[in-house]
């Protein structure tokens, strides 16, 4: 498997590189570019961030947690690649200068980048750019004061440079590793063609390819933004021998939005799946922002999440709440079931060996979806308690119900005691308390590290309660405080 990418301008191609290779070790290890920093090696810090461009936007990723074969036809930058190559600063440098954005320096490599790839972009909601860039010692008023400065400023030639040279000549070809040859020193025009195979058994193109290479390796893992995988690496040290990477699969990366359904591919990225919901089920969007930074949400995809069975994922429960459809696919047979059947116990899904998630589709409706995430930080955390509530009520009677949480049992579930205790009844104070009433026949939460058993039906009792003053238009969100 040969990767072949852009590394600060330069063309790169690795022949037989390790699979499960991390673009920080190697960075560091084999290229000496060690201003990008090694904090928690885990994706939480962004301390080595680093803007991956493609053919459709740049996106700030965690460099610890990203495969090298997931760089295939992508162009890397990384703090040594900011600059110009005769020395000039990117604005975002300059204003971290002026406006003394940095002291120790461990983490300023990392928010650099963050704040380049936002530049690139055009984003100015500096608050959410960097909530997965940690700082110790500077604080991030003068952080935020330097993204602030620098966002009119243009976009540098030489990142914009970025996209058109790697995407006119990498699908024509793989050229030899040039090392430490300066971006300056050849053009595009002068790249040579030996021809680079479009797709292999670790890397299909499709997902027709995908279900042929699967079907033939059922145990392979399969690898799609590794935000969860990354750590079994990082974390865990696993030897993963076999691995099929389904990035370039771009027919799963599909978001339909018709006037009756929503269908969003396996592969959507989590921040495009958050720009997708936000018209239709603005709650569910915002629980998104919060459940991971810009760096894990441009890689973490939606069918990853649902696939690793966690029972605390946050997005099933909202998905189960939208009576969302999960839509299966081995070889060339398909399936569809209700997603709430997929979780069958902790660590056991309805999936077959050589089977994977294609989609996950729901129809649309009326707003009324509530998704309310409990955890110890506000932003980035992994949840305690997670509630999803989408109940309908017609001339003040509840007609519809569905209502799951996640985090109070071994799978994301269905609260259907609660859901009869509804369904049929005026939605009055008095149904509200014969509800939360039958959530000790839902769930029998366990203790750990997050939260109590106790602490947990609480929890889940006065979400369902926060939901009622919702519906009923009372003030309700817990940011919302008037003096």
């Amino acid at each position: 498997m040969t990767i072949t990418f852009h590394l600060n301008g330069v063309e790169v191609s690795l022949p037989d590189i390790e699979p499960t290779t991390t673009l920080l070790d190697w960075l560091r290890e084999d290229r000496g570019l060690t201003g990008t920093k090694e904090g928690c090696n885990e994706g939480d810090c962004g301390a080595c961030t680093v803007m991956v461009s493609d053919d459709s936007s740049a996106r700030a990723l965690n460099a610890c947690i990203l495969f090298l074969p997931q760089l295939h036809g992508k162009s890397v930058r990384t703090v040594e690649g900011a600059a110009a190559p005769d020395g000039r600063l990117h604005p975002v440098q300059r204003a971290m200068v002026d406006l003394h954005g940095s002291q120790c320096g461990f983490c300023t490599p990392g928010f650099v980048m963050s704040m380049i790839t936002a530049h690139t972009n055009g984003a100015r909601d500096h608050d959410d750019q960097l909530a997965g860039n940690l700082c110790r010692c500077t604080g991030y008023a003068p952080i935020i004061r330097a993204a602030e400065a620098a966002r009119s400023a243009p976009i540098p030639d030489w990142i914009k440079a970025d996209r058109p040279f790697i995407f006119s000549e990498i699908p024509r070809g793989e050229v030899a590793d040039r090392g430490a040859e300066p971006p300056s020193a050849r053009s595009a025009a002068d790249l040579p063609g030996a021809t680079v195979p479009t797709s292999t058994p670790l890397r299909p193109t499709s997902s027709d390819a995908l279900a042929a290479a699967y079907a033939a390796r059922p145990t392979a893992t399969l690898i799609a933004g590794a935000t969860d995988v990354g750590l079994w690496v990082t974390k865990q040290l696993r030897d993963l021998d076999d691995v099929i990477f389904l990035d370039g699969c771009t027919d799963l990366k599909d978001i339909t939005v018709t006037d009756s359904e929503v269908r969003i591919g396996a592969m959507a990225d989590m921040n495009r799946v958050r720009a997708a919901l936000e018209p239709l089920h603005a709650s569910y969007a915002e629980m998104i922002r919060r459940y991971a930074s810009q760096q894990v949400r441009a890689a973490a995809t939606i069918g990853g999440n649902i696939a690793n069975g966690s029972p605390i994922g946050d997005n099933p429960p909202a998905l189960i709440a939208l009576r969302a459809r999960l839509h299966l696919r081995h070889g060339d047979t398909r399936r569809q079931i209700p997603l709430e059947d997929f979780f069958i116990d902790y660590g056991k899904q309805d999936r077959a060996p050589g089977e994977f998630v294609e989609a996950v589709s729901f129809d649309r409706q009326p707003d009324s979806l509530r998704v309310y995430k409990l955890s110890k930080r506000f932003d980035q955390d992994i949840s305690a308690v997670l509630g999803a509530f989408n109940v309908t009520v017609v001339n003040g009677a509840v007609t519809a119900a569905a209502i799951a949480y996640g985090g109070m049992a071994g799978i994301p579930k269905r609260a259907t005691h609660v859901e009869a205790a509804l369904i049929g009844q005026p939605w009055t104070d008095t149904t509200l308390a014969a509800a939360q009433g039958q959530l000790d026949k839902d769930f029998a939460p366990m203790s750990d590290m997050r939260a109590s058993a106790t602490y947990r039906m609480e929890t889940a009792r006065n979400m369902l309660a926060r939901y009622f003053a919702d519906l009923n238009g009372a003030a309700e969100h817990v940011l919302e405080v008037a003096q």
